[in-house]
């Protein structure tokens, strides 16, 4: 009964990825040293140890980071815009201006052309979720 189930489901819109992957490079001390953190137990993986010290440094540094936010206007965390927003702001003849810091999605079904018309300015600090054609469309006014 499970199996006819799931086999019933489907999944209405993917979900978006909750993290963007970087590449870094170490030098092979520093690597070492990570390696023997987490061979004794203090972390679970090379990625554990990296996203707490990325997270512990972004908290000794949270009220120059909570200034900087405010002074550029940005809006923190997700922030999405879909095809009915951006015609809203067309109809009304108003133009957007993003600012992101964190991730910053534009619909699937947004056009070029919607996109070009609606969208002013892009600043996204962090990633920015959008078409190809919505990236190449606003490529001059994305800083």
């Amino acid at each position: 009964m499970d199996h006819v189930m799931a086999d019933n489901i489907r999944e209405l819109r993917p979900k978006p990825p909750d993290s963007e992957k970087i590449t870094i490079n170490l030098g092979y001390v520093d690597l070492g040293q990570v390696d023997l953190m987490v061979q004794e137990g203090f972390y679970s993986n090379r990625t554990d140890f990296i996203r707490t010290a990325i997270r512990n440094q972004l908290e000794r540094h949270s009220d120059v980071l909570k200034r900087s936010a405010t002074r550029k206007n940005l809006d923190l965390g997700l922030r999405h815009f879909s095809r009915e927003d951006l015609e809203a702001a067309r109809r009304a003849g108003e133009m957007l201006h993003i600012n992101v810091l964190g991730l910053a999605s534009i619909a699937q079904d947004v056009t070029p052309e919607l996109a070009r018309a609606t969208i002013a300015s892009v600043s996204v600090l962090g990633a920015l979720q959008a078409s190809p054609a919505v990236k190449a469309a606003l490529a001059d006014r994305t800083r």
